[in-house]
C-alpha cells in the first residue's frame, strides 16, 4: 500500500481551501437569517422557504458538477482549476449576498433568492471539487484523516476568525460609512472585508496542492452509472444519512445562536467585553469559543479515532453532543458561565465528527472503486456534500419555519411563548439530530481493517 507522506506544508494549503469556504459559510448560518429577518425586513417564514428551495435547488446541482470534475481532465489535475478559476466569482457572490438594494417588497425577495441561489451554485462549483481532491492526494486511509484534520483545523480558524472580525467590522463601518442606509452598507463593507480573504486564501490552496491517486482503470462511465453504483454503495448511504442529521444538529444551533442572545439573554443589557481594545458582545465571544472548541475537537479526532476507530469516535461524540445539548434547555439567562461551558463541550464533540466524515467518504470512494472498478471520487464526493446542504436546507428551514410558528416578530420584546421557542433551537431540537447520525453511524460498515485490505488490493491493481 501507497504510504508516501504528504508534506505538512501541502496539508496546511489544503486546509487553507476551507478556511476560504467556512469564512463564508459560518456567515450564511449564523447571520444569514437574522441579516434577512433585522437588516433586509423579510419575514422569517418567508426566508425559511427561501432556504429551503435554493439549498434543495443547490443540493442537486452538487452531483452535476462532481460529474463534470470527474470528467475534467488537464495538466494541473481534475479538481484543482476549479479553485483557481472559480475563486473571485466565489467572493463576488458572496457581496452580492449581502447587498441590499432599495426595491420593493415583493422585488426585495426576488433579488434574495436570486443571489442566495448564485451563491450557493458558485459554493458547489469550488467546493465540491475542493472536497475531492482529499481523495487523489493519498490513497493511505490514515493520512486522509491527517490531511482532513488540517482541513477542519483550518475551516475552524477560518469560522473563528470570521465570527470575531464579522461583527466588529459591522461596527466600525457604522461609524465610517455615510448614507441613508447606513446599517446595510456597514453589513455589505464587512463582507467585502471577507471577501478578500477568501480570495487569497483559494489561491494559496490551489498553487501548493498536488493530485496524486490515479484511477485502477480509465474506461469512460456514464453518469448513470455512477448514480447506479452509489445507490449500491451501502457504505455511502450509512454515512451520508449521518451527516444530513449532523448537519441539521449544526444548523438548528448556528441559526438560532444571534436569537438566543438577542431576545432571551438580552446580550444588550450587559457590558461589551472588551479584548485588545476591541469590544465584544456575548453572542460574538460565545461564537468564537465554539470555534475555539470546534478546533480542540478537530486536533483530538486523529489520535483517538486510531486508537479507537472513527465509527465509534464518531457515534459516541454524537450522543454525547445530544446529552449536552438537552442540558442547555434549563439553563436560565444569569447562568451565563454555564452557557459557555456547554457551548465548549458541545463543540468539541462536532468538531471532531467532520475530519472524520470528509476522511470515510473518501474511503467510500475506495470501497466503491474495489466493488465496481469506477472511480467516481468527484460524484461521490458531491453527493456527500448534495447530502449534507440538505441535512443544512432543513434546519435552516425548520429555524425559520418554527421562529414564525413561535409568533417570533423582529426588532421587539417576545412572548414567552416565543422564548421557550428560542430555547428549544439550543437544545431539544439539535439533540434530535445529534441522536438520529448516532443511530445511522453505528451501521457503518468500513472499519480500519477492512480498509487497510481495501487499500492493499488498489494498490496491487494500480501498480499493474
Amino acid at each position: 500500500m501507497n504510504t508516501d507522506k504528504i508534506k505538512v506544508s501541502e496539508k496546511i494549503a489544503y486546509g487553507l481551501g476551507d478556511m476560504s469556504s467556512c469564512m463564508f459559510w459560518k456567515l450564511f448560518g449564523i447571520y444569514l437569517m437574522i441579516f434577512y429577518t433585522d437588516v433586509y425586513g423579510l419575514p422569517a417564514v418567508v426566508v425559511g422557504t427561501m432556504f429551503l428551495i435554493t439549498r434543495l435547488w443547490d443540493s442537486a446541482f452538487d452531483p452535476l458538477i462532481g460529474t463534470l470534475a470527474d470528467r475534467t481532465n488537464t495538466k494541473h489535475g481534475k479538481f484543482r482549476p476549479y479553485i483557481k478559476y472559480l475563486a473571485i466569482p466565489f467572493g463576488i457572490a458572496g457581496i452580492l449576498t449581502f447587498t441590499t438594494p432599495d426595491l420593493s417588497y415583493t422585488w426585495s425577495i426576488v433579488y434574495a433568492y436570486v443571489t442566495y441561489s448564485f451563491m450557493m451554485m458558485i459554493y458547489s462549483a469550488i467546493n465540491v471539487p475542493y472536497a475531492s481532491l482529499l481523495g487523489v492526494m493519498s490513497s493511505n486511509s490514515k493520512e486522509r484523516t491527517s490531511i482532513s484534520t488540517y482541513r477542519m483545523t483550518f475551516a475552524y480558524i477560518g469560522s473563528f476568525v470570521s465570527l470575531l472580525m464579522f461583527m466588529p467590522l459591522v461596527k466600525y463601518f457604522k461609524g465610517n460609512v455615510k448614507g441613508s442606509n447606513i446599517e446595510q452598507a456597514a453589513w455589505q463593507s464587512a463582507v467585502i472585508v471577507i471577501s478578500i480573504i477568501c480570495i487569497i486564501l483559494f489561491f494559496i490552496c490551489y498553487s501548493f496542492t498536488k493530485e496524486r491517486v490515479k484511477p485502477v482503470k480509465r474506461e469512460k462511465y456514464s453518469m448513470k452509472q455512477d448514480f447506479k453504483d452509489i445507490f449500491h454503495n451501502k457504505p455511502w448511504l450509512i454515512l451520508c444519512g449521518a451527516a444530513i442529521f449532523t448537519l441539521i444538529f449544526n444548523s438548528i444551533r448556528d441559526g438560532a445562536c444571534v436569537y438566543y442572545f438577542k431576545y432571551y439573554i438580552v446580550e444588550e443589557g450587559y457590558k461589551s467585553i472588551t479584548i485588545f481594545g476591541i469590544p465584544f458582545i456575548f453572542s460574538s465571544l460565545y461564537l468564537a469559543i465554539g470555534q475555539i472548541a470546534n478546533i480542540v475537537g478537530v486536533i483530538l479526532a486523529t489520535p483517538i479515532s486510531n486508537k479507537m476507530g472513527k465509527r465509534s469516535l464518531f457515534m459516541w461524540a454524537m450522543i454525547l453532543a445530544s446529552l449536552f445539548s438537552i442540558s442547555f434547555y434549563w439553563l436560565g439567562r444569569e447562568n451565563i458561565i454555564l452557557i459557555f461551558i456547554l457551548q465548549i463541550l458541545i463543540s468539541i464533540c462536532a468538531g471532531s465528527i467532520f475530519p472524520l466524515l470528509w476522511s470515510m467518504y473518501a474511503d467510500c470512494a475506495d470501497y466503491s472503486e474495489l466493488k465496481t472498478g469506477n472511480r467516481a471520487t468527484g460524484f461521490i464526493f458531491s453527493f456527500s456534500s448534495m447530502g449534507q446542504k440538505f441535512g443544512w436546507a432543513i434546519g435552516t428551514a425548520l429555524t425559520g419555519w418554527l421562529l414564525s410558528a413561535f409568533g417570533f416578530k423582529a426588532n421587539i420584546a417576545q412572548s414567552p411563548e416565543t422564548i421557550n421557542g428560542i430555547k428549544l433551537f439550543l437544545s431539544f431540537l439539535p439533540a434530535i439530530g445529534c441522536f438520529i447520525s448516532a443511530i445511522f453511524i453505528f451501521f457503518y460498515p468500513l472499519s480500519e481493517n477492512k480498509m487497510l485490505k481495501i487499500n492493499i488490493t488498489l494498490e496491487k491493481l494500480r501498480s499493474n
